[in-house]
Order: structure tokens, then sequence, then C-alpha cells
């Protein structure tokens, strides 16, 4: 393809050296059309130009002529965009040229699927230019801006708001009041310290009682009229005095299950309970400590399966 004549006189006179001006907009000059190749596009994708009497070669001439003119300054994404809208352009009009009529080959199908791909590229295209050249004139006008550095004027930098408090002098008393009022001494109770003791006599009272009345029952059963925690621990104290004395004996079918508790003497045999437990005494470690039956810490009811599992 040759290019024309001006196209190539420019393309030489920039190689030469010699004065000339080199076009900053491709422009292209076919037919009855001569204007930027960016109208060209517009004309085609709205049908005001037909493409089949558009020569793509002078057009391809002429942009080889453009990049010539602008030397080693030639874009490289500029010749890229060509590239993809001159294939669409081609494609375009071998699609035109053809007949039209009913479409069975795979191939050709598939050709016109990339015909619709490549226009469909041209549209982006062109939405791409516009977006940029928006984007272009903003930037343009914000660099235009400045921000403003100085502070506020004396006569306005002195100025102070007012206090609007929605509340009046006696509310203020009143807040005031509140706050210098004396607080109330916080009482601590010492109920826990001087507890009830429970004598473990009259506990394996009930129990002897019970059991000779019932023959058998489980430490729940036993402990299930206790209204506190140490009525529960002289029951199983009770208990162990008994179990020592060979009156009850123990048993527990399955591991940390119900301890159940069986009468071992007759009926008329008297049980003696000493009253080790009841004393102000216990085991003496500093030579002043006695034992008083205080709360315990867990469930007695977990201590009465301790003491049937190791019975097992």
């Amino acid at each position: 393809m040759t290019a024309p004549a001006g196209t190539a006189e420019q393309a030489v006179a920039a190689t030469n050296g010699e004065a000339a001006t080199q076009p900053t907009v491709f422009s292209v000059h076919v037919g009855d059309f001569e204007g930027p190749f960016e109208l060209l596009l517009s004309l085609i994708s709205k049908h005001k130009l037909e493409v089949t009497e558009l020569a793509l070669h002078r057009v391809t001439d002429e942009f080889i002529g453009y990049i010539r003119a602008k030397g080693v300054a030639w874009d490289l994404d500029e010749a890229s965009g060509f590239l993809v809208v001159a294939a669409t352009l081609l494609d375009l009009k071998a699609a035109r040229l053809l007949p039209s009529g009913e479409v069975e080959d795979e191939e050709d199908l598939a050709l016109l699927e990339a015909r619709d791909l490549l226009f469909a590229r041209l549209l982006q295209y062109r939405a791409y230019k516009e977006v940029a050249g928006l984007l272009a004139d903003r930037m343009a006008t914000a660099n235009k801006s400045l921000p403003r550095t100085v502070g506020l004027e004396p006569q306005f930098a002195a100025l102070l708001p007012e206090v609007l408090i929605g509340i009046g002098l006696e509310q203020f008393a009143i807040l005031a009041a509140k706050t210098l009022a004396p607080k109330p001494v916080d009482e601590v109770s010492i109920s826990h310290i001087h507890v009830q003791r429970v004598s473990v006599r009259e506990q394996a009272a009930i129990i002897v009682e019970r059991l000779r009345r019932q023959g058998t029952s489980t430490f729940r059963a036993l402990i299930a009229d206790c209204d506190s925690t140490l009525v529960v621990v002289g029951r199983f104290l009770a208990l162990l005095e008994l179990y020592r004395e060979s009156a009850v004996s123990f048993e527990q079918i399955t591991p940390l299950g119900d301890l159940t508790i069986r009468w071992m003497a007759g009926a008329d045999v008297d049980i003696s309970v000493t009253d080790e437990f009841d004393e102000d005494r216990a085991i003496d470690v500093d030579g002043d400590n006695e034992m008083i039956v205080r709360e315990p810490i867990g469930d007695p009811q977990d201590a009465g399966r301790a003491l049937g599992s190791d019975d097992e």
C-alpha cells in the first residue's frame, strides 16, 4: 500500500530535519469524509456513514504516514488502539460485502460472533476515550484550585459561642447537694462467722430411728429434710460413726451413683455414738486450734458418693 503524496512529503521533511508541523491528532481524508479518526468511528457506529464506501487501505496509509511524521515521539497506545479499530472496521466491511443468508457452518457462526465482539470493543473503546477526556478536563480544573491556608480573621477568632445549658440555679444546687451529701457506710454481714452448731449425736439418733424402721435408705433420702448445709455435714459425720460401730453398711452400684445405707445391727441393740465431734476440740496442730463444724466446700452428696467408692 502507498501512502498519499501529502503524507509522504511530511514524512520525508521530518526525516531530513526540515521544519514541518507534526499533527497532534490523527485525521482521515477518504472520499467525502475528512476529519478526526474518532469522528469517523462515531459516524460508522451511528450508521451515518456506510462502511462499504470506506477505503481502509487509504486509512491505513494515512496512519502510517502519521506515525512516521511523529518520529520517535509516536505513541504505542495510540498505534495499538488504531489496530483494534482497523480490525473492527475490516470485519464490519467484510460482513457487509458478503451475501446475507442463513449461516449453518459453525466456523461462519464463530466468525460472526467474533465480528460482534469486535464491534462491541469498538463501542467500548469510544466510551473509554470519552471518559478519559472528561477525567482529564476535571483534573485540569482541579489543578487550578488552591486550598485556603490562612486562619480566621482576628475579629472572628476572638468570638466565643454562647453556653446553652438547659438547667438553672436551682437544678445546679440540687446536683451539688447530691454530690456533697455523705454516702451511707457499707455494712458487712458477719452472720457467716457465728454459725449454729450441729450435734452429731442428735443426727445419729435421727438416722438410727429411720434405718431401724425402714431397714434401707439412700444418703439422698436421709438428708432430704436438712434445712442447711451444716445439718447435712453433721448427718454425714453421724453415718461415719455408725459405720465405725458396724451398725450400717454402704453400697454403691455404679460409680458416683446413689449411696445406699443398710441397717446391720439388731432392733434392740443400743448404739452409742461418741461426743468426739460435739466437743470444742479437734486434731490439735498448733496447740490452740479447735474444730467446729463449718460450711464445707463443695456438695456433701459428692462426699457421700466418694465414701461409697472407697468402700468398694
